[in-house]
């Protein structure tokens, strides 16, 4: 409770992230994301905190298979870790309904930018492929590269935040994709990725993927429709998934 005190808003950020994790140590995955999430949103409740916004996940959209996604539409769970993401919306809700706390949700889709980890059993793809590059190593992708994704860069995340924070009540009690509102596939993502990278060392255009096959949870394909965060919050993304792999394999290649 001490955490909400003298808050007026508050950004909840923090999860246990990675499907596979979850799929290894659902319990945990569980404990952490269901159970550290009520606490926050009671937190939030008993100190009078105006407005609670909460990073939710396009993992919810499970086995829908429809593109693009839009928020009324998803489907079952793929993984624990999306169970998790769908019922911290349902006691967003829940919370908003009975107690009148403003919520709003943010339906990240696959985030990326500075400062990521590149080790680690679950570390996000684009630093595990900037961390394997650099060094010289060959990038693993799952399966045969077709998979896409709609890749956000951290600077729209943050936007986002912001706006949600001075949005007006027409906007509350709800959630939003966040995402640049494209596509691209793993294979197109190796490729921009090696072509920044070798502008640093021209040896990594060399190097070649290997593939190895799909995880289990993973969805195939992400599309946001990103036109209720625009209307509702007035958001604008301003990076592309190549204006910020420029971006952040800068800040890699100064920092690693």
């Amino acid at each position: 409770m001490q955490a909400a005190s003298g808050v007026d808003f508050i950004l909840h950020q923090a999860a246990l992230g990675s499907v596979p994790r979850s799929i290894k140590d659902p319990i945990t995955t569980n404990d952490v994301n269901i159970s550290g999430f009520l606490n926050m949103l009671v937190a939030a409740r008993d100190n009078n905190v105006k407005r609670f916004v909460y990073a939710a996940s396009s993992s919810t959209y499970g086995d829908s298979e429809s593109l693009p996604k839009v928020e009324a539409v998803i489907g079952k769970p793929l993984s624990p870790y999306a169970v998790t993401k769908y019922v911290n919306e349902l006691y967003a809700d829940v919370f908003s309904k009975t107690y009148g706390l403003e919520t709003i949700g943010l339906r990240y889709f696959n985030v990326f930018g500075r400062k990521q980890d590149t080790n680690g059993a679950y570390a996000a793809v684009i630093p595990k492929f900037v961390g394997q590059l650099m060094a010289g190593e060959t990038p693993t992708i799952n399966g045969d590269g077709n998979y896409s994704r709609d890749f956000t860069y951290i600077d729209n995340v943050i936007q986002a935040n912001l706006l949600s924070l001075v949005a007006d009540k027409k906007a509350i009690n709800t959630v939003y994709n966040i995402a640049f509102g494209d596509r691209n596939t793993l294979n197109d993502l190796m490729g921009y990725l090696k072509e920044y990278l070798s502008e640093f060392n021209p040896k990594i255009a060399e190097i070649a993927a290997e593939h190895a096959p799909n995880r289990t949870g993973d969805i195939p394909h992400s599309h946001a429709s990103v036109a209720k965060a625009k209307k509702f919050l007035k958001y604008d993304p301003q990076f592309s998934l190549q204006q910020g792999l420029k971006e952040a394999v800068k800040w890699y290649w100064e920092n690693l």
